[in-house]
């Protein structure tokens, strides 16, 4: 059995976070499992209010000695990381364990908010975690922070973007454009440090994206694990979302969510 590891939030709604990893793994045939970092609770009596309850960094540690040293995993992804010093625990973990197939999807924002949520994390993962990445999937925002750029705004500025973070040490750049870019069409862009590689699919109208980015991050996690080239790789996690995003469903009146197993379906 392929095992692959996410070290993430837990979305209590169900659809973004480790709940939207383990969905993901588990439809892509993985073995999941979780270090959990932090509790996000959606408060219904304060328009959906996401409330965010950190764990103990020793508490994480425990979680990750179960995983690393009692069952061993075939890739791992991170989702959420809430402090600088998680940040260099995950770094050193990587190293102590020489982790293989190192997805980092740098999960600094949240929906809808246009600032960092944790600057300190922030440059932490910048330091520490790029230049162990196999794979990244920074959203715009965020690709600009790890690539020091004030915004990004045209898909020449996310080449560029991408190249920063390629010299900073990521292998792999998997950079989301989402509704962040005008137009019909998602725009994704690969580098691999020889060539950008563009892709285009029609945007899914009247979905609900929450969680997409944690489950493609997920899904390519998932097909690492598997032994998947890249290449593949990507190919089976754009397939996977485009289903789970034309499938995704509304909630309440604040929040929607993926279906994750209408790529099986």
């Amino acid at each position: 059995m392929f095992k692959a590891m996410t070290i993430a939030g837990s979305d209590t709604s169900g659809g973004a976070g480790m709940e939207a990893d383990l969905k993901t793994f588990q439809e892509l045939g993985v073995y999941g499992m979780t270090a959990l970092t932090c509790i996000v609770a959606q408060n219904p009596n304060a328009d959906w209010a996401h409330e965010i309850y950190p764990i103990e960094t020793a508490v994480i540690e425990k979680q990750l000695v179960t995983i690393l040293q009692g069952i061993g995993c075939d890739a791992m992804k991170t989702g959420m990381l809430g402090s600088a010093d998680l940040v260099e625990l995950i770094a050193a973990t990587i190293d102590k364990y020489e982790l293989k197939n190192i997805v980092i999807d740098p999960v600094m924002v949240c929906k809808g908010i246009d600032t960092i949520m944790v600057p300190e994390a922030a440059a932490a993962i910048k330091e520490l975690l790029v230049k162990r990445a196999l794979v990244m999937t920074p959203n715009l925002l965020e690709a600009a922070y790890l690539a020091d750029m004030p915004a990004i705004t045209n898909v020449d500025e996310m080449k560029q973007a991408a190249a920063v973070i390629h010299e900073k040490g990521c292998k792999n750049v998997i950079m989301k454009a989402g509704d962040r870019l005008p137009g019909n069409d998602a725009v994704e862009l690969v580098y691999d440090g020889k060539t950008f590689t563009e892709k285009r699919h029609p945007k899914v109208p009247n979905s609900y994206n929450h969680g997409a980015g944690c489950t493609f991050s997920a899904a390519v996690t998932a097909c690492l694990a598997k032994g998947m080239a890249i290449t593949e790789a990507l190919e089976t996690a754009e397939n996977f979302i485009y289903a789970a995003l034309r499938g995704s469903f509304r909630m309440n009146q604040w929040s929607g969510a993926l279906k994750h197993c209408a790529w099986r379906e």
